[in-house]
């Protein structure tokens, strides 16, 4: 985990964000606190040109409009075409018709080196596409709570297996890395899959911490683009361990607003080392 994040201070990656206007700020100051530059730029005309002076693109639905999606199209595959790192952000997929066709539709116009969401949003996605599991079934079968996961979707440690299982199913099926995030976080490939418990329940208190992790996530592919699933699965730490600092650091007054910035401020003070010490995860 060291040397990921030591290559992303090293490297200081441009990165492109079309991401959702709640937490394009956090967003920023994420990306420049884990030691890349953002860019935050969705005006269909300036897309093409963007994408190709920078390392990596994060595509987020959150806030999803006309305007926006053909930008999107247009930015990713400019980005394939460039060999950049990129990675979607499904947000909320599955809580709506239209959100969940223009990811669907991402995903297979787009080729994406990493897709990160909470497990409602992946197992949306993994229903549209047809994934099955074993037994033949389609992977799927709970409903998405706005952009927050489903109960019937969180990963436990009963169903753990079967999600680690279904995640490098998945990332069969896209090429890419598939990381899941919540209570417990998988980040895998085909060959393997991350367990990762790092983090705090309180940061479902605060609005962009998926958003943020995704603007970071993407500076860490972009610096390391041998090894997406390790960049993947050290970017999860990174942001786990950030949460676990940050709330070490909370006074009795402070409150959603205080523990964000300390959020940002963990991942921007964090070393290598820090991180190497305090990843915690298995790899399946």
């Amino acid at each position: 985990m060291r040397e990921i994040l030591e290559r992303v201070r090293a490297a200081r990656p441009l990165i492109h964000n079309i991401t959702n206007y709640v937490t394009v700020n956090d967003v920023a100051n994420i990306v420049l606190a884990c030691g890349g530059s953002p860019i935050m730029a969705d005006d269909f005309e300036e897309v093409e040109d963007i994408t190709s002076i920078c390392a990596g693109l994060n595509i987020n639905i959150g806030t999803l409009n006309r305007n926006t999606i053909p930008s999107m199209f247009r930015a990713g595959k400019k980005a394939n075409e460039l060999g950049h790192a990129v990675l979607l952000d499904p947000v909320g997929t599955g809580a709506s018709r239209h959100r969940t066709e223009t990811a669907l539709s991402l995903v297979k116009e787009i080729h994406f080196d990493a897709i990160r969401g909470n497990s409602s949003e992946i197992r949306a996605l993994a229903k549209g596409i047809g994934v099955m599991q074993e037994d033949g079934r389609m992977v799927g079968g709970g409903s998405t709570k706005g952009v927050d996961a489903d109960a019937a979707d969180v990963i436990t440690e009963e169903t753990l297996d079967a999600a680690v299982t279904f995640a490098k199913a998945f990332a069969g099926v896209t090429g890419g890395v598939i990381a899941i995030t919540g209570t417990l976080d998988l980040v895998a490939d085909v060959a393997q899959c991350y367990v990762i418990r790092n983090g705090r329940p309180e940061m479902g208190r605060i609005t962009g911490t998926g958003c943020q992790l995704s603007g970071m996530a993407t500076a860490f592919l972009a610096a390391n683009r041998g090894n997406p699933c390790k960049a993947m699965a050290a970017a999860v730490c990174a942001m786990g361990l950030a949460g676990e600092i940050g709330w070490a650091n909370m006074q009795p007054q402070d409150g959603n607003v205080t523990y964000r910035n300390r959020i940002i401020d963990a991942v921007y003070c964090m070393t290598g080392e820090q991180l190497e010490k305090g990843a915690k995860y298995e790899i399946r």
